[in-house]
């Protein structure tokens, strides 16, 4: 979709990207960048929208390439192409300026445009971006596999105690007490602090226990081989920890687990390839086989993380990003790793700093503030 303004055009062009396993998006910010005198376009990359991904597989059970190729980049790369000729069309000439403004999935195509396509846009926001797919999307099934393995479903009230206390002791590291934890790395709070607190629940009495303890500081520390190595990011340690690990429990007082529906189905349908696997029934070695799995298979074509934007920066491109340092969904610190490998690629941070700025914000969640 192309949408226009009918007068009062600012003479620019702006892309707006998706979220989940949509690629556009079909709300208000549409609507916000025309009335602010934008040209403005997305693209559903012909898939369907949000947490639908029955156009994953094929008749044979198969990754659908094509579908996946367009939704990681090809179809963002032809939006920008047609939308601009439709400018180009309409008005009698082109955008002075072109911009792409994406968070989450929109902010990994922001990148996936800057990497393939350098030319497409003067300027790209692309915000607590989903780079690193490939790896983040399995690494925030951990905390059910934690869960799973040691037996133990902390409630939302003991997750949200966990996080809380960590937030109260350690939001003076930065010498301002105002309710967020400056940098989140220099917080060691050990939630084994709250071993027999009780507190009420939905009506009913837990107490923090040690088990409690243990999972909730296996989450933090991140995904893990059964040797130990890291394999990737946890969630930052001042992050709401009850959505990557929902649990539930039934009317016979059993608990299990609630994956969060994004990264549970991209592992059960696009790397185990079957829709109904339940990743919260996954041991710590199956889990190390799905990681390096997903990394083999799909790291190429939805990965978004070259870090040689040697192209971009040539093209004369600027790219910011935000990322909340407190956010619930994708691991922050996969950004800083992306933005250290780019400085590392073209030559230190002072020269990169000249078209492409990370911005990192204290107790701030997942694209939006807290």
């Amino acid at each position: 979709q192309v949408w226009l303004p009918e007068s009062g055009w600012n003479g620019r062009f702006q892309a707006v990207g998706g979220s989940a396993f949509a690629a556009g998006d079909y709300g208000s910010a549409l609507a916000d960048a025309v009335k602010n005198g934008y040209a403005v376009a997305t693209t559903d990359a012909g898939v369907s929208s949000y947490l639908d991904v029955s156009w994953a597989l094929d008749s044979k059970g198969n990754i659908n390439k094509t579908s996946l190729k367009n939704f990681a980049s090809r179809s963002e790369h032809e939006a920008a192409v047609v939308a601009k000729q439709v400018v180009n069309g309409v008005y009698g000439r082109s955008a002075s300026y072109s911009y792409f403004n994406g968070c989450s999935t929109g902010g990994r195509q922001g990148y996936a445009e800057a990497q393939n396509h350098p030319g497409d846009y003067d300027g790209i926001l692309a915000n607590a971006p989903g780079i690193n797919w490939d790896e983040f999307e399995v690494a925030t099934v951990w905390p059910q596999v934690v869960m799973n393995e040691e037996h133990t479903y902390p409630t939302k009230c003991e997750l949200t105690l966990a996080t809380e206390s960590a937030v109260k002791a350690c939001d003076k590291l930065d010498g301002a007490v105002d309710g967020l934890i400056g940098d989140p790395a220099t917080c060691n709070y050990d939630p084994r602090r709250l071993i027999g607190t009780t507190l009420e629940c939905e009506g009913k009495q837990v107490t923090f226990t040690a088990a409690d303890a243990a999972v909730v500081r296996k989450i933090w520390d991140g995904p893990r081989t059964t040797s130990g190595k890291q394999l990737w990011y946890g969630p930052t340690v001042g992050s709401d920890l009850t959505v990557l690990a929902g649990s539930k429990t039934g009317d016979d007082g059993t608990s299990v687990g609630a994956p969060f529906l994004v990264p549970a189905a991209w592992v059960s349908t696009f790397v185990k390839k079957q829709p109904a696997y339940d990743v919260s029934t996954a041991g710590y070695s199956e889990f190390e086989k799905l990681f390096r799995q997903s990394q083999a298979e799909f790291d190429d074509v939805i990965g978004s993380d070259d870090p040689d934007l040697s192209g971009f920066r040539k093209s004369g491109g600027k790219l910011l990003t935000w990322h909340g340092q407190a956010d619930q969904l994708i691991p922050t610190q996969g950004t800083v790793d992306y933005r250290e490998r780019v400085e590392k690629k073209l030559g230190g941070a002072q020269r990169v700093d000249d078209f492409y700025r990370l911005f990192l914000a204290p107790g701030v969640n997942h694209c939006a503030g807290p």
